[in-house]
């Protein structure tokens, strides 16, 4: 749903625009977002002093002195601990500030580095405007965002300390160093003795403490003086003015207020922000900091070809129908960046919720001047920006993305289990109508066996925006809608947004007030502002109260015309607010606690995902259930509640485009549980797009059609053939890999493992993959899959990054490949490239069904793809898909591996399995079997075979086995029509 404001006009004017919005759509590109509505960095005050002061550090070199410094007195370490104060000196007087360090080493080999304010820790300080803001530094989005990992490592030991510094050995086999250097204070992070990481190497550190604003008063005229001007230095006469704390040279025209878009921010403390330099050594590529659109490989930001001119933002918005090629913020914050190099990969988490920045430049660095390009290493240093809150920074000396990947998971937890439904197809748009309307699309979906899970409800199945209620006159029987839905397994998703309608006889706005649980503007009122509804309010999510209270509101016998089959979506959370700054709530507004909005924006967003989830896990007495809950707006740690979408796109190819490097930044960034909109949100897609948009659509892990209110009813059903066709068999593939994707998920919840993988992450040893994100592997299946994304293309161009061999998924050629080159394959319009990689194995479920859910209990197919050296493996995971059963056991997870002549089937995990208790789920498993196996060049010595040997928990026997010759680029393959193993069993087929 699109996030705009709108405005009512009279009829005639209303015809007017609609022609002019006409004839310029024939002229103009379709971007219409309003830059304007978004500030750039040089209308952020915190951005533009930082800006300045680090081009005032490069401007002086090597002559440049950072005024932070640690007295070696004010240092010690103890138990994994290093502790200092750092002093800043902010005159020429000498004069410095207290701002305690702690650096952790903890268990995972993570080090975090964390700098606070004395001043504000002790709430030593006033606030102006009388404000009830809170004094100290935010310190609680760790609340938000950590989960787990902090476990201090005891054994980190000093390996050299003296009054310049200290030296901390830590991680695994002590192969990681913090080298600490005092004055100026830096820390170099150093792994096996050679640096990766640098904080302030080039003293950019800026931590703006708190001042008292000095109040110049203007001298009264004198008799006679009326027009006359008064020099600056008859000012300095008549008025003796404090000594000030920072240089006279400062621009401080945005410490103590700003103003954009005609609101005005009154900032009761003053300027404070904190800024660092992150200097990645030797690494050229940097990834990360979603949500952006995009390439992966992350540009430079400060001018030149080919690069931004404005730094990376993160500062959650409600941007519509976003640009492409840009760093301008959009709905989410993750600011995770990851660097990578040939083998090796380190990353930083700066664990902060305000407003961020992040410039990126890249530089040649040669110990020896002459050497200008063989042997010159690139250094990507970056500057990073936040508006207020904690220095708080992780450092992850990987070496490799997994290992970066597993120790952000460790703090921030990994994605959850998912409802197996929600890994389908859903059907949505802004809106459908009636419930009658539903009924009718689930009946023509049905009609043209075109297989779904969910029908989605934008805002207008409401009662006048009212949230928790429904039009009575277009959905007269909700219950009798999700009962139908119900029939073929499918489920139904209603919005559900934090913006409360203030209206009088509203339940739900009566109790937000009447609980004291809204939003707070700055003077401690509920906060009033303008959304869909109109005048609104905001429940305020940080407040456990508010989460208790909002959990009930979902409660079956509160939101009536819900039922089991009923799941959320959470739009409009960053939060919109259509009359605010940017779109969204003053920073001046008060949140539980007395926090600024400021401290919080950017972990507002998930609060309220996390008060849906927390409130969809049981409904009713007795209950307690997975929830599915998608959310626009993000922050890391999001990922525990559910999924994500990338907004409001548009209906063009180069939409589909940069939907593909945005969905991978999500999955490298913990986050994986992401899709966009296929078909665009925004305009109408022509067919050979809409074809191509569900093709690629089938390979996001979250796979959703939706559509504006204004755009053109584009259910699949409607198309015409052989659209409707294209649309189908790419519908119909992603829900034969459903127990693939189930198993990627199950992955990513133990790991935090990606569910479509960059090529940098699966091969980071391939350089020449590094800069590739219009290709992804899914999970560990060995499947790589390269959507069409331009109009009409029909080749696409593979990126090979190893020497193991490839086939087509769908005819079974074996590829002609080279390492590190590309593969141009044929992928006319019914097709979608993609290939199987030799050495995997995984899992289909082959029978047409119209959902997920009357798959369940459907026997399984398994495609074993040989590799070069005759072997292959891979896994199934599988649970109930609903409860939280899986955490006591009741789940099967099986390991396959083909060696030799035998493909055998064991419990991945070494359960003693016989001795689990089954429940419900379990024991109708045992009805199930692995059905058919696929052996994709089979080996010509089992050409005479036909039959194998197949033996589980006790029995042996001979089923029959057809062998194909390979036949021109067709490789050789082998068909086991019935198996007959349990899934669940281990079992052997032997082909001697």
């Amino acid at each position: 749903m699109a996030g705009a404001g709108i405005i009512q006009l009279s009829p005639r004017w209303t015809i007017f625009l609609c022609l002019v919005t006409i004839l310029c759509s024939l002229f103009t590109p379709a971007v219409t977002v309003k830059e304007n509505d978004f500030k750039k960095c040089d209308q952020s005050g915190f951005c533009k002093r930082n800006r300045a002061y680090a081009d005032k550090a490069v401007a002086q070199g090597s002559s440049w002195r950072a005024p932070y410094k640690i007295p070696s007195e004010l240092a010690s370490f103890k138990d994994g601990q290093f502790q200092a104060t750092i002093l800043k000196t902010i005159d020429d007087q000498g004069n410095t500030v207290q701002l305690p360090l702690t650096v952790s080493f903890l268990k995972s080999g993570t080090a975090r580095v964390t700098v606070d304010e004395k001043k504000r820790q002790d709430k030593d300080i006033e606030l102006r405007h009388n404000s009830a803001a809170r004094k100290e530094r935010y310190n609680e989005a760790e609340k938000w965002s950590i989960v787990g990992g902090l476990d201090v490592d005891t054994e980190a030991k000093v390996s050299h300390e003296s009054k310049t510094g200290i030296k901390v050995q830590y991680g695994p086999n002590f192969a990681f160093e913090a080298d600490i250097n005092y004055e100026p204070y830096s820390i170099e992070f150093k792994r096996d003795g050679a640096t990766h990481i640098k904080l302030n190497d080039r003293g950019l550190m800026n931590m703006e403490h708190w001042r008292p604003k000095i109040e110049i008063p203007v001298p009264e005229k004198k008799e006679g003086e009326e027009g006359q001007e008064t020099t600056q230095e008859e000012k300095k006469e008549e008025t003796p003015t404090p000594v000030p704390e920072v240089p006279p040279s400062e621009d401080e025209s945005t410490w103590w207020d700003e103003t954009f878009g005609g609101n005005t921010d009154s900032k009761p403390r003053g300027p404070e922000s904190v800024a660092l330099d992150i200097t990645f050594m030797g690494y050229d590529h940097v990834y990360g900091i979603p949500e952006h659109a995009g390439p992966l490989s992350l540009k430079e930001t400060r001018g030149g070809e080919g690069n931004y001119a404005e730094p990376y933002r993160l500062y959650n918005a409600d941007v519509f129908e976003y640009i492409l090629d840009s760093p301008m913020t959009l709905y989410g914050a993750i600011p995770l960046m990851q660097a990578q190099r040939k083998d090796s990969t380190v990353g930083v988490f700066w664990l902060n919720a305000a407003e961020t920045w992040i410039d990126i430049t890249k530089a040649k660095e040669s110990k020896n001047p002459l050497a200008l390009g063989i042997g010159a290493k690139t250094n990507t240093h970056t500057h990073w920006i936040s508006e207020a809150g904690l220095m708080d920074v992780f450092v992850f000396l990987g070496p490799t993305p997994r290992d970066i990947t597993k120790s952000y998971a460790e703090l921030t937890g990994t994605t959850a289990m998912p409802q197996e439904f929600s890994l389908g197809y859903h059907q949505c748009r802004w809106n459908y109508v009636s419930d009658d309307d539903v009924i009718e699309v689930d009946r023509k979906m049905d009609r043209y066996k075109i297989p779904y899970d969910v029908i989605w409800l934008d805002i207008e199945y409401t009662d006048e925006k009212k949230y928790f209620t429904w039009d009575g006159d277009m959905f007269k029987d909700p219950i009798n809608m999700g009962k139908h839905l119900d029939q073929h397994g499918r489920k139904l998703v209603t919005i559900i947004d934090p913006h409360i309608k203030n209206v009088g006889n509203y339940h739900v706005s009566d109790e937000l007030k009447s609980k004291g649980l809204a939003v707070k503007n700055k003077d401690g009122n509920d906060f009033d502002g303008w959304c869909w509804p109109g005048s609104s309010h905001w429940i305020d999510a940080f407040n456990p109260a508010a989460i208790k209270w909002w959990s009930s509101l979902f409660n079956y016998d509160s939101f009536k015309g819900t039922m089991e089959n009923t799941f959320v979506w959470n739009d409009m959370n960053e939060p919109s607010v259509f009359n605010g700054p940017e779109v969204t709530m003053p920073k001046d507004n008060l949140h539980h606690g007395n926090w600024e909005h400021r401290d919080v924006h950017n972990v507002n967003g998930m609060t309220f995902h996390n008060a849906t989830y927390e409130a969809l896990l049981s409904r009713k007495k007795g209950e307690l259930r997975r929830p599915f809950v998608l959310t626009r707006s993000f922050f890391a740690g999001s990922q525990r509640l559910g999924a994500m979408w990338t907004g409001d796109n548009q209906a063009s190819w180069e939409h589909l485009g940069a939907s593909i490097p945005m969905i991978l930044a999500q999955g490298i960034s913990g986050f994986p549980f992401s899709g966009a909109d296929v078909g665009g949100f925004f305009g109408n897609p022509e067919l050979e797009l809409q074809s191509r948009w569900y093709q690629a659509g089938a390979f996001y892990p979250f796979f959703r059609g939706h559509a504006h209110i204004d755009a053109r009813r584009r259910e699949p059903y409607l198309l015409a053939e052989p659209y409707r066709d294209i649309i189908t068999s790419a519908l119909r593939l992603r829900y034969s890999l459903l127990p693939a994707w189930y198993t990627a998920f199950y992955h990513a919840n133990q790991d935090g493992s990606p569910i479509i993988r960059p090529l940098y992450w699966t091969h980071p040893s391939e350089e020449g993959g590094f800069g590739i994100d219009d290709q992804f592997f899914v999970g560990t299946t060995g499947l790589l899959v390269k959507p069409v994304v331009e109009k009409g293309k029909t080749t696409a161009d593979i990126y090979i990054p190893d020497d193991e061999v490839y086939y087509d998924y769908f005819n079974y050629n074996k590829l002609a490949t080279t390492k590190g080159k590309h593969l141009t394959v044929e992928a006319p319009l019914e097709a979608i490239p993609l290939l199987m990689r030799g050495g995997h194995i995984f899992p289909r479920r082959d029978t047409p069904r119209r959902s997920s859910q009357l798959m369940k209990f459907d026997d399984y197919t398994l495609i074993v793809v040989v590799g070069k050296n005759g072997q292959a493996e891979g896994e199934l995971y599988v649970d109930d898909g609903d409860s939280f059963d899986y955490e006591k056991g009741q789940y099967i997870h099986r390991k396959f591996k083909l060696e030799g002549s035998t493909l055998a089937s064991t419990e991945a995990e070494g359960r003693d399995v016989k001795t689990l208790k089954e429940g419900n789920w379990l024991k109708r498993m045992r009805n199930v079997a692995v059905d058919k196996v696929i052996i994709v060049g089979a080996p010509s010595s089992w050409a005479s075979k036909k039959e194998v040997v197949v033996e589980s928990e006790g029995k042996k026997v001979s089923v029959p086995v057809d062998y194909y010759k390979a036949e021109g680029d067709r490789a050789a393959f082998a068909v086991i029509r019935r198996l007959g193993a349990r899934v669940g069993a281990d079992w052997t087929a032997t082909f001697a």
